[in-house]
């Protein structure tokens, strides 16, 4: 679903900025929107509801802007209109070079190879697969490997935008017909007699024991939404009302709080009419605007359902709380998509896999050990502008904690084992993308294409601030091996798998 920020933005990483109204907001009383004019129809929905129920989630913020049917950024089917490539938002590394999806395909026959050899029940499953240019280029590469390609049974996409899902079927399938199923869409690829089929959620995909499925996720995690949370210093007296959509609710005697640090979750609200505000790292475009975001985050006055829940599923989380001002991102969605990533190689804890098979890679950007804190970002033309404005036009963000997803698939399943993150340089340089490009590049006579390939596969492995090899990682799940392999690209080899 989501995919890279562009070259000029690359470098602003980790300057992101927090939008904070400078006067209290608490003590505003909100009148009807109808006299307020709004950037999209989507922003004065979100401003109705929150009149009516308060302050929400960043989560529930974030879930609107991309996915709902009022505009949502990926929901959207404007003509003239694609959030993919130069004269979108942002483009993706399959786009940047052919290369990337060759080896992502290569790296599923090694790890097809190392497991075996299966001769049926192999699936391919993408998320989030934006505009089908990765599972194109993993599809080509693999008919070269006709044992594989002769296993693979079906293609699944996970896709929620219909407009997304068009353009798939047009790079996959071509001309062929598109069917309704009782799951979704299906149509047959053009590269060989396989059903590609469309859903919309993972867990709409057929499981079963004898299947071998290999699952990528290519700058999906990051567009997951997060709730972020500050833990604040003890206050004078425990807390007695706990804030719900309903209202605010009186908490029993022995359910209060206790005296001491305490998480509080951030919450999105309307910037009052008028308002000044302050920002951290305020991107250059709006310097010379006095004009704030239409949404303001602040620092919810009180606990939350979430605040008293999501803190304290990880030690390392519930580490932090004690040190007042911490700050905590938390994606549960991603949670969940690791663990059922996790069942589907190697089987629950109620019903492990007898043979566990398969694979997933996640591929996205982030820090390798740490917890993510004011990492929400907006995109627009390949520029970074406020995540809080602009709803439904404006491309949103995270950082990936991939700490979180190797827990949440390790306490998911007894059958896998996760390897990395690694960076993605590193795995790109070690399943050979220098000597892929070199080849690709002796068919060539004109010096520029040379240099465009050149260019190209640099650009994946590069360190530097324009470069995605280090910032970006790759983390692989793969069934559970006591230690004695290690996948292609995680310090293993084609030869010791096959």
């Amino acid at each position: 679903m989501r995919s890279i920020i562009s070259r000029q933005a690359r470098a602003a990483l980790r300057s992101v900025p927090i939008w904070r109204c400078r006067a209290p907001c608490t003590a505003v009383r909100w009148s009807s929107s109808e006299a307020r004019e709004w950037s999209t129809p989507l922003a004065k929905q979100l401003s109705e509801a929150i009149t009516a129920t308060g302050p929400i989630p960043l989560a529930s913020f974030m879930r609107m802007c991309l996915t709902s049917d009022l505009g949502g950024y990926y929901m959207s089917s404007q003509e003239g209109r694609d959030q993919f490539g130069q004269k979108g938002d942002f483009i993706t590394s399959p786009e940047i070079s052919q290369i990337f999806g060759e080896l992502i395909g290569i790296w599923f026959v090694a790890e097809w190879m190392a497991q075996g050899r299966k001769t049926k029940g192999v699936e391919l499953v993408e998320i989030g697969p934006g505009r089908g240019t990765l599972m194109d280029d993993m599809l080509r590469t693999i008919r070269n490997f006709k044992p594989m390609a002769s296993s693979i049974e079906a293609v699944y996409l996970v896709e929620a935008s219909p407009s997304l899902r068009e353009a798939q079927k047009q790079l996959l399938c071509g001309d062929n017909p598109m069917t309704e199923t009782a799951i979704g869409y299906q149509c047959m690829s053009k590269y060989a007699n396989i059903p590609v089929i469309w859903t919309e959620n993972i867990k709409f995909v057929p499981s079963d024991q004898d299947k071998t499925p290999f699952i990528v996720a290519h700058e999906f995690f990051d567009a997951l939404p997060i709730h972020a949370f500050q833990s604040i210093a003890p206050s004078d007296s425990a807390q007695e009302t706990i804030k719900t959509p309903t209202g605010e609710h009186k908490l029993a005697p022995k359910v209060q709080r206790p005296k001491g640090p305490q998480w509080r979750e951030m919450v999105v609200s309307p910037t009052p009419p008028g308002s000044i505000y302050t920002t951290l790292h305020t991107p250059k475009s709006q310097q010379s605007s006095n004009q704030p975001p239409e949404f303001q985050l602040t620092l919810s006055k009180a606990s939350t359902p979430h605040s008293l829940y999501l803190p304290e599923i990880s030690p390392r989380y519930r580490a932090l709380k004690p040190t007042p001002g911490s700050l905590i991102e938390v994606s549960p969605e991603s949670h969940a998509y690791a663990q059922e990533f996790a069942k589907r190689i190697g089987g629950s804890i109620e019903d492990p896999k007898k043979n566990p098979s398969g694979a997933a890679i996640i591929l996205d950007y982030g820090p390798s050990d740490t917890i993510p804190t004011n990492s929400l970002r907006g995109i627009r033309e390949h520029k970074r502008v406020s995540p809080l404005s602009s709803p439904g036009l404006v491309d949103l963000s995270v950082d990936v904690d991939f700490t979180a997803l190797a827990e949440a698939a390790l306490g998911a399943s007894p059958g896998v084992e996760v390897h990395g993150p690694v960076e993605q340089g590193m795995f790109l340089q070690s399943m050979g993308i220098k000597e892929r490009a070199e080849m690709l590049m002796k068919g060539l006579n004109k010096d520029e294409e040379k240099a465009r390939i050149e260019g190209a596969w640099k650009r994946l492995v590069d360190r530097g601030g324009s470069g995605m090899g280090k910032v970006y990682k790759a983390m692989a799940i793969v069934p559970e091996s006591g230690g004695k392999r290690r996948p292609v690209g995680f310090g293993g080899d084609v030869a010791a798998g096959a």
